[in-house]
């Protein structure tokens, strides 16, 4: 994660985990799946712009992500239902 995110050093665990997109390398991936392993992970992940390392990782953890979602409407601590199969988001 990086440092400068507001999240860092937040745990994720059964949030739903939302940030613009992720960055780095294929190590990524296997980070979002040792979270899920470890019984640590987000319950969803909501991105404005999915890239590979985070989808890859959602994918293989078995975490759904939604992208394409305008994410400043969703501030810190609002509620919100994810539908990772449809690709919605509400906000409830």
């Amino acid at each position: 994660m990086d440092k400068n995110s507001n999240a860092f050093g937040k745990s994720v665990k059964d949030k739903v985990f939302v940030f613009p997109m992720g960055k780095g390398s294929t190590v990524g991936s296997y980070v979002i799946y040792q979270l899920k392993k470890n019984g640590v992970a987000p319950l969803a992940i909501i991105n404005r712009e999915a890239e590979t390392i985070v989808s890859v990782g959602a994918i293989i953890s078995d975490i759904p992500m939604v992208d394409k979602i305008e994410i400043d409407a969703l501030q810190e601590g609002k509620k919100v239902k994810v539908d990772g199969s449809n690709g919605t988001v509400e906000i409830i």
